[in-house]
């Protein structure tokens, strides 16, 4: 193997392994959930384009109050089993009353 062919191989290999590093940690840094980073309002949701139409774990959004774009991870948020408000007003509306 000749010295040029193993010297573009392993610049070669060092310029993909940094575009794959880069691009994991901004991946990484992504915000969750729904809400702008910068003023805590609500974003709406805004018709992917490019590699996020393959990529549904995020979601393109820009944001109505301070006019930030980006993108979101999605976040399944789990199911909680606390009661719900109109349970708890319904038991304090009756309190003579027991089951």
């Amino acid at each position: 193997m000749s010295d040029t062919v193993l010297f573009v191989l392993v610049f070669g290999g060092l310029f993909v392994l940094r575009g794959v590093a880069a691009t994991i940690v901004f991946l990484w840094i992504l915000p969750d959930g729904v809400r702008c980073p910068q003023c805590d309002a609500e974003t709406t949701r805004v018709e992917s384009g490019g590699v996020l139409r393959w990529l549904p774990q995020f979601r393109s959004s820009w944001c109505l109050v301070c006019g930030w774009h980006g993108v979101h991870r999605i976040v399944k948020t789990p199911v909680s089993s606390a009661p719900s408000r109109a349970d708890t007003s319904a038991s304090a509306a009756t309190p003579g009353r027991r089951r």
